[in-house]
């Protein structure tokens, strides 16, 4: 999703991975170069959600205001198997 958007892996405001994992949230940020900080971790408080933790921990960053217009939001999830997906939006 980055290399589309022409973006650099340390181009990114927040990172919100799909949290099915905790250890896979610190090493996928790692790889992108983007701080753990600037990702929304919510497993340690809700669990493994499946496929709702990408849109809780939007909602919460949004409505603690912490994810602002015009920043840049990666999202990446993980699925059975070999299955994953990433998107960026500009919020």
């Amino acid at each position: 999703a980055l290399e589309v958007a022409g973006l650099e892996t340390d181009q990114g405001d927040w990172a919100v991975p799909h949290e099915a994992h905790l250890r896979l949230s610190f090493h996928g940020s790692q790889g992108l170069k983007i701080a753990i900080d600037s990702s929304r971790l919510n497993i340690e408080r809700y669990g493994n959600t499946s496929s709702a933790s990408i849109p809780i921990a939007l909602d919460e960053a949004v409505r603690d205001g912490r994810i602002k217009p015009g920043q840049t939001v990666l999202m990446c999830a993980l699925g059975a198997g070999i299955s994953w997906a990433s998107a960026l939006a500009r919020m």
